[in-house]
């Protein structure tokens, strides 16, 4: 007969050391922790109850070696496991990507011999702001930025009311590498590191921050990062930004700053010595595709061999990495038409391109807004292509105006603008599938002119709209290739 047997709960402590590439963050640690080896105790105890000898885990430590800390931080913490290992797969993929990188740039090109022997300089890093607006119209900015960026290679979009989706299946259904997180922690934990910029990815009508918003930029400043802020508010004209970056040793970036009024350009008529087309992408309302459709379409032709140059005029086409342009907006209206030409013939100087495409801002027919009216005197557009959202039932922050009608926008554009609408295109908002092919067919019977949606379909219908109106590009595009 067998007698009773006794549990006794048994611990045991096992460690091992960790290796980060990066410097990182973890929830538990209040500043950043430098790059290095670190040890990491876990303390166990049996599973009572079980037939074999089990164990689980009920803390764990990470001890920092004394070079690692300054005599202000401690020298070990209690951290939680998961957050560990998604920190050191963090760092493990960012290892990777750079290592990826660099094979392929040293497969593909040649060692660059540079005069200071300097290595190319990385895509700086950066998280977005997009709080309760990622995926919808004030949320422009941030899903620009997450479409399409030169300038900045994007970690995260912070929007706690779309935590723990993907950005590009928000956006186009697509998925990419790009989290949505819940604040600005997760963001930090997300990255493994703090990224260079923290970038303001909200474009409220008002311009102007919120008191919790100035708050999370101080503390977005107070842990290192750089701003970029395209907001009519400027940072670098109050006191309290200024201090706090200088104290920080970071940037504050006002992206729609123009410069000092005494170097303002007025209309001298300069475009007409630009002697390649130009298109602009004008829309029937703001925040309705202009940009996207005006990148796509400007990516579409350099793909096909032309050289395609993108003139910007809004702040998320400045920060997406646009080389030429001005946020209109921001500029006094006397200067508005001179700003606008000058971009236009600084482009054309700069690049020598075979087509400038213009991006659009607001609508001509809104009366909210000017910028279309100075896009077209100063960029003096041969054509326009033209955006337009069939669901959308009335402006944007004005519930009382009805959207107007292609028609009527392509009138008044033509008329005003002595310029030609050469295609429509569609923003899908609120549309299935099938009510985009229908909008299509319906438009190009009503309007006489090619209909695509830049986003769903092949891009080669976007071409052909231009190269339709302009057959010596398309001319120039078959000389070059035979």
């Amino acid at each position: 007969m067998f007698g009773s047997m006794e549990n006794k709960t048994k611990t045991r402590i096992t460690k091992k050391v960790v290796k980060f590439v990066h410097p990182f963050l973890l929830e538990e640690v209040a500043s950043e922790l430098p790059a290095g080896d670190y040890t990491i105790e876990t303390e166990e105890e049996s599973i009572e109850g079980s037939t074999f000898l089990a164990f689980r885990s009920i803390e764990t430590t990470l001890f920092a070696r004394p070079q690692k800390v300054t005599q202000n931080q401690p020298q070990f913490w209690s951290i939680n496991p998961e957050a560990l290992e998604f920190a050191l797969a963090s760092d493990a993929e960012r290892a990777r990507l750079i290592h990826a990188d660099d094979v392929e740039v040293a497969v593909s090109q040649p060692v660059a011999q540079t005069d200071r022997g300097v290595a190319p300089k990385q895509t700086p890093a950066a998280i977005v702001y997009c709080e309760s607006n990622f995926g919808a119209v004030d949320g422009k900015t941030a899903n620009g930025l997450v479409r399409q960026s030169e300038k900045y290679d994007i970690l995260a979009v912070i929007d706690s009311q779309k935590a723990g989706q993907n950005s590009g299946i928000v956006l186009d259904n697509k998925p990419n590498s790009i989290p949505i997180v819940r604040n600005i922690d997760d963001a930090l934990r997300q990255a493994g590191t703090v990224p260079d910029f923290f970038i303001f990815g909200i474009a409220p009508s008002s311009g102007m921050l919120s008191a919790r918003e100035r708050a999370l930029v101080l503390r977005a400043i107070d842990l290192g990062m750089s701003i970029v802020n395209g907001l009519h508010e400027f940072l670098n004209d109050d006191a309290e930004f200024v201090a706090a970056s200088t104290l920080a040793g970071v940037e504050l970036i006002d992206v729609r700053k123009p410069r000092h009024k005494k170097d303002l350009r007025q209309f001298t008529d300069r475009i007409a010595d630009v002697t390649c087309p130009r298109i602009a992408v004008l829309g029937t309302d703001c925040a309705i595709g202009k940009r996207t459709t005006a990148t796509v379409l400007t990516a579409a032709l350099n793909d096909r061999g032309l050289k395609a140059v993108l003139v910007g005029t809004g702040q998320t086409g400045l920060m997406q990495g646009a080389r030429y342009g001005v946020a209109l907006d921001a500029v006094p209206s006397q200067f508005c038409a001179g700003e606008m030409e000058n971009a236009v013939v600084e482009a054309f100087e700069g690049e020598a391109p075979d087509v400038i495409i213009v991006e659009g801002q607001g609508a001509l027919s809104h009366p909210a807004y000017s910028t279309s009216s100075f896009i077209l005197r100063g960029s003096r557009p041969n054509a326009v292509i033209l955006q337009h959202a069939p669901a959308r039932a009335h402006r944007c922050d004005f519930v009382q105006m009805p959207m107007p009608t292609p028609a009527s926008e392509i009138n008044l554009i033509e008329l005003f603008g002595d310029t030609t609408v050469i295609g429509l295109t569609i923003n899908h908002e609120d549309m299935t599938a099938d009510q985009v092919d229908e909008a299509i067919l319906q438009y190009e019977t009503e309007l006489s002119v090619p209909v695509t949606d830049a986003l769903t379909k092949s891009p080669d219908r976007l071409t052909q709209m231009v190269f339709a109106a302009f057959p010596e590009l398309e001319r120039k595009l078959i000389a070059t290739t035979h």
